[in-house]
């Protein structure tokens, strides 16, 4: 009774999370502009998002904006966590702690925060506002993803590659990075994801006729949902989904290729 109760409570669960989700889908394959009833099977609200100019744009805003800021929070974190190891362990704390509160912080109050600080300055509103901004919110997933891999190589590999004559760039580039690149492919993909599924900071630091697919999905339900933002939401569950099954089987599977190389030997 006590494992059916566990089961049943843990597909309950799943239903409240991805019952609406689900709902999305179906409703992306459906002929009928009706979210009442189910005509036949069919793509062409996948044929009208591609041919819709507004949806393509907001699409390659996106997926710039995500790719820029994905690459440049990842060399920026992972830079910043071979400082944070090389630092005393009370200050190491402090600024890992520092490091949590963006995490923890409301996405409204820093996408506020943001706008306040670049108008302050007399920056508009553009383009490159969302970039800076996306890359600002990305960085602490990064140093989150590569930090436990920094701390499993130590200094101690890195120092005894120095005293054998290495420089430190090949020291790193040799010793380091092969360690901790499963940590920098993770924090890729989470600050990918995590650039791609934006909305309040996005909508907060860009300017007029800048458009992202959170964006653009959020002004077109306010005149009226049309069934293509079922194919575009689709799409994007999707891609989030499969990113998302990348960064978490990706550090499982290393380890256990590894493993068996390990016991090949």
């Amino acid at each position: 009774m006590k494992k059916f109760l566990e089961k049943f409570y843990l597909v309950l669960i799943f239903i409240f999370l991805y019952a609406p989700i689900l709902t999305l889908i179906v409703l992306s394959f459906n002929e009928s502009r009706s979210m009442g009833s189910w005509s036949v099977f069919t793509l062409k609200w996948y044929a009208a998002m591609l041919q819709d100019e507004t949806m393509m744009e907001a699409l390659k805003n996106t997926l710039v904006i995500a790719l820029v800021s994905a690459v440049t929070a990842t060399l920026i974190g992972t830079l910043a966590c071979v400082a944070i190891q090389k630092m005393k362990p009370g200050t190491r704390g402090v600024i890992l702690a520092l490091n949590q509160i963006p995490l923890l912080n409301a996405d409204i109050v820093t996408g506020i925060a943001l706008m306040l600080t670049f108008l302050a300055f007399g920056i508009s509103l553009n383009m490159g506002t969302v970039l800076f901004s996306h890359i600002t919110f990305c960085i602490p997933y990064v140093i989150l993803s590569v930090m436990p891999k920094m701390k499993q190589v130590g200094g101690y590999t890195y120092e005894a590659a120095l005293d054998l004559g290495a420089s430190p760039a090949y020291a790193f580039w040799k010793v380091i990075l092969p360690e901790i690149r499963p940590g920098m492919v993770s924090g890729f993909l989470m600050a990918f994801t995590m650039s791609v599924d934006d909305f309040i900071i996005t909508h907060f630091t860009r300017g007029a006729g800048i458009n992202t697919l959170s964006t653009m999905i959020y002004g077109q339900v306010r005149v009226g949902i049309r069934p293509s933002i079922y194919a575009l939401s689709t799409l994007v569950f999707g891609t989030v989904l499969i990113l998302l099954l990348i960064a978490n089987y990706l550090p499982g599977y290393r380890a256990r290729k590894k493993a068996r190389e390990e016991q090949m030997r």
